[in-house]
């Protein structure tokens, strides 16, 4: 099977699975602890497939599916119950289900590793040879990055009077928390958006084409217009964040990984950029929006009909984003980084995958 038809076809058997599991689980199980421990394992997902390229350690990227593919799914199950113990407990006090400050803080060291493992490239520590070593230092300075990012930035105030809040739980940062999450997110979604086109025009000038140069200025342009667009949505156009959170930056952010990961980019391939960046662009708006209703619209007959807004405490929203973010896409990259799309795809069918990593981190 080749692409687009693998990718397509892939995505597809993916969204039902996600489906299966959502549906089994009950909405409890769902929204609590479910998308937690999930959202747990993504950053060593993500180092699999940016910084490890699925080859690391050698032993391992030497395996030939489906062994690769179970056993880095160990491995990510391994990690991710260590990374959900600790925040559970450090963050959320031990309270069951999760806590939102938990909740938010490891929603956020997903973006964190994104930023270090794509738009720095790994960097400093991809210039070591024990890529394994390498690689395990990345995760820790993600997550402590992260720890400094909740203790200067967030501030739980808002729940003050809500059941879960603790004193003790709240770092009292700077801003509200969820605006915190929100921009953060916002700025992924724009970091998938210069992936579009090849991080055009940051490469474009030679002066920025190395690292750490080129994760500097690339994370910075993605906070920067991430604040404007966030600005937009929820100052000028009025929309609460989390409201704005699954109406815009989720939407794009997964129509951006189905475009470039599943599809491998194979679209639009022989277009030059950036043309090629705008048409990618698109059909990633296109397709997150379309996906994006398709799940809203399944959602009374997966885990029963939720209202939105705050006076229902977002439980419309708060599903569409788990479903997307926190089961759908962790399952997307499994599938695609640990098992390389098999048993739909043979290695050959991968290689327009496989070079995507080494595009975007330029």
């Amino acid at each position: 099977m080749k692409q687009p038809i693998l990718g397509v076809v892939a995505t597809g058997a993916i969204i039902v699975v996600s489906w299966i599991v959502i549906l089994a689980m009950g909405p409890d199980l769902f929204m609590g602890w479910a998308s937690f421990a999930l959202m747990g394992a993504i950053p060593f997902a993500i180092l699999v497939g940016a910084f490890w390229q699925s080859e690391q350690p050698p032993a391992l990227g030497r395996l030939g599916q489906p062994g690769k593919g179970v056993t880095y799914l160990v491995l990510a199950a391994l990690v991710g119950a260590v990374v959900t113990v600790i925040h559970w407990q450090l963050r959320g006090g031990g309270m069951s289900p999760p806590v939102p400050m938990a909740v938010m803080t490891i929603i956020t060291s997903v973006v964190t590793m994104f930023f270090l493992a794509i738009a720095f490239g790994g960097w400093p520590f991809s210039l070591m040879k024990n890529k394994v070593v390498g690689g395990a230092l990345l995760l820790i300075t993600a997550y402590v990055i992260n720890a400094v990012i909740f203790q200067v930035f967030f501030n739980f105030g808002f729940a003050a009077e809500a059941p879960f809040y603790r004193a003790a739980l709240d770092p009292g940062g700077l801003f509200n928390a969820w605006d915190v999450v929100v921009v953060m997110v916002t700025a992924l979604a724009v970091m998938f958006l210069f992936l579009c086109f090849d991080v055009w025009p940051i490469t474009s000038i030679k002066a920025f084409r190395s690292q750490p140069v080129i994760g500097l200025v690339w994370t910075a342009a993605c906070f920067g217009i991430g604040l404007l667009v966030f600005w937009l949505g929820t100052s000028v156009a009025g929309l609460p964040a989390p409201t704005f959170l699954v109406t815009a930056p989720i939407p794009f952010l997964f129509g951006a990984i189905v475009v470039l990961q599943m599809l491998g980019g194979s679209l639009f391939g022989k277009i030059a950029q950036p043309a090629r960046g705008v048409l990618n662009a698109i059909l990633a708006a296109v397709v997150g929006l379309v996906l994006a209703a398709i799940y809203r619209a399944m959602m009374p007959v997966l885990s029963g009909a939720m209202a939105a807004g705050p006076e229902n405490d977002f439980a419309a929203e708060l599903w569409l984003a788990n479903a997307l973010l926190a089961v759908t896409f962790p399952f997307l990259a499994f599938f695609g980084d640990f098992f390389g799309l098999w048993p739909l795809a043979g290695k050959q069918d991968r290689a327009a995958d496989d070079e995507q990593p080494e595009t975007a981190t330029a």
